[in-house]
């Protein structure tokens, strides 16, 4: 069984950007990493689950909203360190493109709270600075 906390190899996660319209989805996570941090929904993705099973399935957890899955964005590593210097947490996220489908966003599972905003918010809200980049991707692969 792979560890998440102090891991011995990456975990693969799955990041989703979901538009609606000119707006991006944003939640603020409840648990490590990144806790209380806005960023783009997802979480892990489950053995035998494909990469856009995944997106639906952690966007329908911690937003109540079902998606249309659109593609892949790109890769990235997210690795934290502690004090000393230690791997803490590596997730390898594979960020996907989707569009919104139906219902109403409400936080829950491991989300304090969820919110649409438009790309100068995204910046504004969202601490780390891949979350800007990845939106910034995806909506030139939109525009493309």
């Amino acid at each position: 069984m792979v560890k998440f906390h102090y891991p011995t190899q990456p975990v693969v996660g799955i990041g989703v950007v979901v538009w609606q319209e000119n707006k991006v989805l944003l939640v603020r996570r409840k648990n490590p990493p990144l806790a209380g941090q806005w960023g783009l929904p997802g979480g892990k993705q489950k053995v035998g689950e494909t990469m856009m099973e995944a997106a639906q399935r952690e966007v329908r957890e911690e937003t109540g909203i079902e998606i249309i899955p659109m593609g892949m964005i790109t890769a990235l590593d997210a690795i934290t360190r502690d004090a000393e210097d230690k791997i803490e947490y590596h997730y390898t996220i594979v960020e996907v493109a989707a569009e919104y489908h139906s219902g109403g966003i409400r936080a829950d599972d491991d989300a304090l709270d969820a919110r649409w905003a438009n790309l100068d918010e995204v910046q504004d809200l969202c601490a780390w600075p891949e979350v800007a980049r990845v939106v910034r991707l995806s909506l030139l692969q939109r525009i493309l």
